[in-house]
């Protein structure tokens, strides 16, 4: 065998103990990692227990309301209303109670509106 030979052969010796160092470090960061996350745990405050989840009102689950509703009528005015005037402008419970439904054969939300089915 010639030096060249040699030398390389001596050369892969490096780099095995350079991955080994490497390898050592990556579980060393996993380990001090786990043991910080265990830290963290420990410091929040526990789950609450039965008596401190919430309960349901005495009257039952509360459901939705569905129903229509109506804006108040705009006041009337000889002077410019503008929007800072108005305040909160209220609804109030609409006098039919039906869905308004589209024309048979209208457009609905679709389309451009043309003359459809009819």
């Amino acid at each position: 065998m010639t030096n060249a030979w040699m030398d390389l052969a001596a050369g892969g010796g490096g780099i095995g103990i350079g991955i080994g160092v490497a390898a050592v470090v990556v579980v060393g960061l996993l380990i001090g990692a786990f043991a910080f996350g265990s830290r963290q745990k420990r410091k929040e405050s526990p789950p609450p227990t039965p008596d401190e989840q919430p309960r349901m009102p005495a009257d039952g689950p509360v459901r939705e309301v569905r129903e229509r509703r109506e804006p108040d009528e705009m006041p009337r005015s000889d002077d410019r209303t503008l929007p800072h005037d108005l305040g909160h402008q209220g609804s109030r419970t609409a006098s039919g109670q039906e869905r308004p439904r589209w024309d048979e054969g209208g457009s609905g939300s679709f389309g451009s509106g043309g003359p459809g089915s009819r």
